[in-house]
């Protein structure tokens, strides 16, 4: 018995890398799995086939899975894909966004259209695959008079989290992902639909465009019960597990996934606050404030409580 026997699920960007890891480990575990892949370069150039791969691996061992090769950036087409999911195995229970291309140039060389490209397919590509599925999953708990267990699972980065040189594309995009999962699990809550984020880490195409970070691999490349540092697929069990029912206690979480840890994230928090006592703040003394009371750049000297 697997984690998710009986259930469907979707997962974008899944003819390589964390995304065939995520596939995979879905299946494994139960679910019959939309395999959605364009099919193109890292940088989100042409298309092809990449999701046939996926799905050779996933029937090879035993699962279920169709591809699908629809452009997430694409609204009507993300509608479409939410269909092909009902239409193949007769409902969906799962959304894990993947999907993801790169463009890295420092700011001042960024074309705009680079810019562009990357949050068309990040951003936007998660905002419109969750867009459907939530008006799915809400006719859905209208017509049952209840709540739905769906599950959404977006990817963030460590980018977006800390920000990196060279990806302000890629780093607002993901960070944006983050502000995106957050709200969902707000406006979705009713609903019985749980929405998460995982920044996973591994030797992706992506990863590998990096200089000095290796070629890239694929999970199933890793022999079974054997363990990589940079298995693109060491967040696969987390992704699975937060698909699952046991999970349905868990929403408007990041998790990140580096190496062997497993990292529950916390958000921006208040750090240091200062108070002007009721008085508009007069930015010439802000400077000594910030430096002696906030930022600690410099010693306040003595102080005494008042009484």
């Amino acid at each position: 018995m697997g984690l998710l026997d009986g259930k469907v699920a979707i997962v974008t960007g899944a003819g390589h890398g964390i995304g065939r890891g995520h596939a995979l480990e879905l299946a494994k575990q139960g679910a019959k799995v939309v395999v959605n892949d364009l099919g193109g370069s890292v940088r989100g150039e042409g298309a092809g086939r990449a999701a046939d791969e996926t799905v050779a691996l996933i029937e090879k061992r035993g699962g279920t899975a169709v591809a699908d090769y629809s452009d997430v950036g694409d609204f009507e087409q993300c509608g479409e894909l939410i269909g092909r999911a009902v239409d193949a195995f007769g409902k969906l229970d799962i959304l894990v966004n993947n999907a993801g291309i790169v463009r890295d140039a420092v700011i001042w060389n960024m074309p705009p259209e680079d810019f562009d490209a990357v949050i068309r397919v990040h951003l936007r590509g998660t905002w419109a695959t969750c867009h459907h599925a939530a008006k799915y999953w809400r006719a859905a708990a209208k017509t049952a008079g209840g709540k739905v267990p769906g599950r959404i699972i977006n990817t963030t980065s460590g980018a977006g989290l800390g920000g990196n040189f060279g990806q302000s594309s890629y780093a607002a995009a993901k960070a944006a992902i983050v502000g995106l999962t957050q709200t969902l699990a707000l406006e979705l809550l009713r609903t019985g639909v749980t929405v998460n984020a995982v920044g996973p880490a591994g030797l992706t195409r992506i990863t590998a465009t990096i200089p000095g970070m290796g070629e890239a691999f694929e999970p199933d490349e890793v022999p079974e019960g054997e363990f990589h540092p940079m298995d693109p697929s060491n967040s696969s069990p987390l992704v699975a597990w937060l698909a699952s029912d046991e999970a349905d206690h868990v929403t408007g979480q990041v998790i990140r996934v580096v190496h062997d840890r497993l990292i529950w994230m916390r958000g921006w928090t208040e750090r240091r606050t200062i108070s002007s006592g009721n008085k508009r703040w007069d930015a010439t003394k802000l400077g000594d404030l910030l430096a002696q009371d906030v930022f600690e750049t410099r010693g306040p000297g003595l102080k005494f409580a008042q009484s």
